[in-house]
Parts: C-alpha cells; structure tokens; sequence
C-alpha cells in the first residue's frame, strides 16, 4: 500500500490555527506575561482571510453566491486581499474599492491577485459619493449578479471571530489569558473573539484600540459621534470616521489612542527585537501594551494577548521605507532610531 500524499487540497485549507508567540524582548522590564497571536500565519497574510473565508462560504451555503457571481467589497486593503485570494480559488470576480490611504504595496497587491480596484480618496467623509464605501455600493448596484460583502456592517465579520480566533487563544493559553488588547476598525476581530472568550471568562479585560482622528473611544465612552473628533490620520485599518456595526461595544472594556508616528516606530521596534515582520496596525497595538503598561494595568499574574493583524511586506513603501517616515516628519520624533545603509562591493 503506497503512504498517502500530505497535501492540502487549495490554499483556503490554511486559514486559521495561526501560532501564539511569547514576547520577550520588546517587553522586558514589563510587568506580566505576554503572546503575540501572529495573524500573518494565515495564507492570505492577515486576520482577514478568517473573514473573507465565513462569508463568502455563509453566502454560497445559503444560494446567494453562484457560478459568475462578482463579489464586492470595501476595503483598506487586507479583507481586500483575503478576498480575492478566496475568489481565485472559488471562481469569481472580484472588485475592491480601495482608500488612497492604503498603501502602494497593498494596491498593487490586490491588482496581482486579478481584482478590479478602484482607488478611493481616503479623506472625505463617509457619505461622499467618493468615498469608498460609497464607491463600492454604487458598484454593487451596478454589476448584475454581485453580492457586497459590507464588512462594517456584516455581523458574519464577528460571527468569523467568534467561532476559530476566540477558540485558539482560549485553547493556545489553556483558558489563562486575563487581557486581549486588539486593533478596532470594522471591529469584528475585537468583538467576535472577545465574545467568544468573555463566554468562557467574563473577568478577561478587553481593550480596544484607537487611532487619534477615529471616533471610537469617544462613543464607546459617551454614545455619541463626535465629529469634531474626526481629522486624517496614517495608519491603516484602524479607527473609523463612522459607527461600524461589526463593533459590539458592549463587550469591549477600554479604549486607547496611538499615535500614526509612535505606531510606525513601535512596528519597527517588534522587527528587530522579536523577529516578527509585523505591520502598521500591529505596530500601534504593541505601542497601545506599552501605553497599559506604563499605566500600570497588569500585574505579574497578567495573561496578556496581543493580536499582531497583518504582515510588515504590506508596508515597504511606508512604515518600513525610511524616505516615507521622513516624509512624514516621523524620524524627527525618535532621532535615536537607527537606519541601516546599504553596503555595496565593488
């Protein structure tokens, strides 16, 4: 009898069961325990293969996608990848409108994996007929046999969470976790797990965090959108100028803002310090553990999880490019950082 050949049978096999890593050395010196979930793990890069993947399955179980159907979706630039990525697999095409925020290495990305992408400008408000999310209704409308995933609005977003990334961290930390500290911007990552864990322990703290421009913490505090609060700001998928009803405030306990510059610089620092190629929005959650931190918010029994969204190749030309983080001013505020020069042999 010939041993049977170990293969997957597509790629989608692959999403989920993403590692727990321990940080070492960008915590030293803090107090408690802390893991990374490294999302880059999955095939598609990021946590939003978990999400393209249940929807897009949720949508052909239920009849709504078929055979030439055209899948819609707005996006910074991750579900937007996910989703293509599936789409290849499954046979359907596949249009993205994309914010200008996203980075050049993303959009260039969705246009390899075959997706039609129109390029959206990032700083106008949410109903402007400009606006990405506006774009991608208009086009929605206009393209016979689509369907517009809508994930600021879609609760299979949380649902995604809710049933693999909340089950691994409570099975990977053996029920021991005390605190998840996640990124919120459609906030289906944050509150699909958080519900999942809060099941299970309703004493685990859930802290959310926030970009400085983003109305979230405001209304998670007060109820109200504040649009005072809202002005542009860098990082990607994080923060929102709307409501999205993905979050379920509720359960999340805290929020906290990062900065765009202290964000990049901390991605960085992840980098070269645990060896981990993260990206901008795993960047602002480290900077968000080492704001807790600072505040004293864990003590030395403390399980802490941090969820680590997206891979740092998505970022070459920003975050990691040192011409981009001077453009922006940002070297000025951490001059000590070191840049490494290029050696040539000749």
């Amino acid at each position: 009898m010939k041993n049977e050949i170990k293969a997957y049978n597509n790629i989608l096999e692959l999403v989920g069961n993403t590692p727990l890593v321990k940080l070492n050395k960008i915590t030293k010196g803090f107090i408690g325990n802390f893991y990374a979930k490294v999302e880059a793990f999955n095939p598609g890069h990021s946590a939003k293969d978990r999400i393209a993947l249940h929807i897009i399955t949720e949508a052909e179980r239920k009849g709504i996608l078929t055979e030439g159907s055209t899948i819609i979706e707005t996006t910074s630039g991750n579900t937007g990848f996910s989703i293509a990525m599936a789409s290849i697999i499954k046979g359907y095409k596949c249009i993205l409108a994309v914010s200008s925020k996203s980075s050049k290495d993303k959009i260039d990305m969705l246009r390899s994996m075959g997706a039609t992408v129109y390029v959206c400008p990032a700083h106008v408000s949410a109903d402007d007929p400009r606006s990405y999310y506006e774009v991608a209704k208009r086009l929605h409308k206009e393209t016979k046999g689509s369907i517009y995933i809508n994930q600021y609005f879609n609760e299979l977003n949380m649902d995604a969470h809710y049933k693999s990334t909340g089950p691994e961290i409570w099975e990977q930390t053996a029920g021991q976790i005390t605190h998840l500290v996640a990124c919120s911007g459609t906030g289906g990552t944050i509150s699909g797990t958080a519900r999942f864990l809060k099941e299970q322990n309703p004493n685990i703290k859930v802290i959310g965090v926030d970009a400085y421009g983003s109305v979230l913490k405001k209304y998670h505090e007060t109820g109200t959108l504040d649009t005072n609060e809202i002005y542009p700001y860098r990082i990607e998928g994080l923060g929102k100028n709307l409501i999205p009803g993905a979050t379920d405030f509720k359960i999340i306990d805290e929020f906290i803002k990062v900065t765009d510059a202290e964000s990049a610089h901390t991605a960085r620092e992840v980098s070269r310090t645990e060896g981990i190629f993260v990206g901008y929005t795993s960047g602002a959650v480290m900077q968000a553990l080492k704001q807790l931190n600072e505040l004293n918010t864990f003590t030395e029994e403390s399980k802490v999880v941090v969820i680590f969204p997206d891979h740092g190749s998505r970022y070459m030309s920003k975050i990691y490019s040192d011409q981009w983080m001077e453009d922006q001013g940002f070297l000025e505020t951490n001059p000590v950082e070191e840049t490494q020069e290029i050696q040539f042999v000749k």
